[in-house]
């Protein structure tokens, strides 16, 4: 091969091996647009419909990739409790982005708010925000689209006292609403009272057990009490009578007069029945909610995103990419009488090459060069592609004699002047035969003389 060809290689080698050198970190902070995406949510904790509007802000920084929704409500109905729960029930929400291009599958953002103590209709508070995040190993241009939603309720452990005076409760019958604080000690200072046969108060709710809460005291009528409108007891309810069942001869007030058996979590009424046209009493019902470990399917909310809203596209820079091809001989090229350099061989010339190894490349002069593997991940400051940077060699040209034209520079070693050595050794072997000849010639006329 000429050296005019080995120098060409050699530097096309040196500039690919600089140029895997070059690190892009990915920008802190480089994406800040945002959209858009508008759902409607039916069902379950929405009712007949809510509006609500999620802000995707995909976000690219330190080899991490984050996604924030920030939430609102887009229309004047809202999420609502279903129940009577304690403080501590959480509305739970979560997204799905759609990833495509350099990295590939879906984020989930969510987030969750806890909510304060809750009667039923009760507006529910929207969590601030959702997000999700996930490592970024890959570069390139990746697109974030927005896609499902999920609204999910988790009521709260506890129980919850529903005061006679609450809408919720229903009352059939001649009931009156009496204020108690001068004489007696009733659950918030008041109680509904009839002497109607048959007068019935009812109570829709949402639990796991429910309690009827009233007086005890001397000649009060024996009360039915029916859940989901079937009798639960064999007997009937005796407000009359203390707890030993005697017969009362004072008053108890916010006295537990029954309990229900444990019942599965969901919705359920109660109704206390006066059986006689007798006094009967109704302070408050008790509500009470087991722990609920799994979101109620029935509460959930299922939302529809309305319309396309587009998507974010954001161009993530790489790291460096090692050469997968390294410099050998040109099968075309033609052959040429130069014969091979002995002291330089040029090892592509075989054509039977090893490959090298994984993160090096060869200079076209069989020599390796180690070129460093960087992660499309890291966050380094670009390293310059300068000779302090990138170490490559370019080919060893000698230079021409006299008149001719330079075509190279020397390596950063010495070169050893292996054709100087040889004319040299050439032109010393040539003296001393030529010396030797002399003295011969000497000798023999020296001889012929005598």
């Amino acid at each position: 091969m000429s050296r005019w060809r080995k120098a060409l290689i050699a530097a096309s080698v040196g500039m690919a091996a600089s140029a895997a050198f070059v690190v892009t970190s990915s920008i802190p902070g480089q994406a800040q647009a945002s959209l858009v995406a508008n759902y409607r949510c039916t069902g379950g904790i929405a009712g007949s419909g809510v509006d609500i509007e999620a802000r995707m802000t995909p976000q690219v920084e330190g080899g991490t990739m984050n996604v924030r929704w920030d939430m609102s409500y887009k229309s004047l109905q809202k999420f609502g409790s279903p129940g009577f729960f304690p403080e501590g029930s959480s509305l739970d929400l979560e997204g799905v982005v759609d990833i495509s291009g350099g990295w590939i599958g879906q984020l989930r953002p969510r987030g969750g708010q806890t909510q304060g103590e809750l009667v039923p209709g009760d507006y529910l508070e929207l969590p601030e925000g959702l997000s999700d995040s996930a490592s970024l190993t890959r570069t390139g241009t990746i697109r974030f689209k927005p896609s499902t939603l999920t609204v999910r309720f988790t009521p709260a452990e506890g129980d919850v006292m529903v005061n006679n005076k609450d809408p919720k409760i229903k009352y059939n019958g001649p009931w009156t609403w009496e204020y108690t604080a001068s004489r007696y000690d009733d659950y918030l200072n008041d109680l509904q009272r009839t002497e109607g046969l048959d007068s019935v108060a009812k109570l829709d709710f949402i639990g796991t057990k429910v309690a009827y809460i009233g007086r005890r005291e001397q000649d009060l009528s024996p009360i039915r009490v029916l859940i989901d409108g079937q009798p639960v007891t064999s007997g009937l309810v005796q407000p009359g009578q203390d707890r030993s069942g005697n017969d009362m001869t004072g008053t108890e007030t916010q006295e537990v007069l029954w309990t229900s058996p444990q019942l599965e979590y969901g919705p359920h009424t109660i109704e206390i029945i006066n059986t006689e046209s007798k006094v009967a009493y109704l302070d408050a019902f008790q509500v009470f909610t087991g722990d609920v470990p799994e979101p109620p399917q029935h509460q959930q909310a299922t939302c529809t995103l309305q319309g396309d809203p587009g998507a974010i596209d954001i161009n993530v820079p790489g790291g460096s990419q090692t050469p997968t091809n390294t410099a050998t001989d040109d099968p075309t090229e033609e052959p040429t009488d130069e014969p091979t350099d002995p002291v330089d061989p040029d090892p592509t010339s075989t054509g039977t090459t090893t490959p090298p190894a994984a993160g090096t490349i060869t200079d076209g002069l069989g020599r390796v060069i180690v070129v460093p593997q960087v992660s499309g991940t890291t966050s380094s400051t670009p390293k310059s592609t300068g000779p302090t940077a990138t170490r490559y060699y370019r080919a060893q040209v000698a230079k021409t004699p006299s008149g001719g034209v330079d075509t190279g520079e020397a390596p950063e070693g010495p070169e050893r002047p292996y054709g100087l050595m040889a004319g040299g050794m050439v032109l010393l072997m040539g003296s001393a035969g030529g010396g030797l000849v002399l003295r011969r010639r000497k000798a023999a006329h020296a001889g012929g003389a005598h």
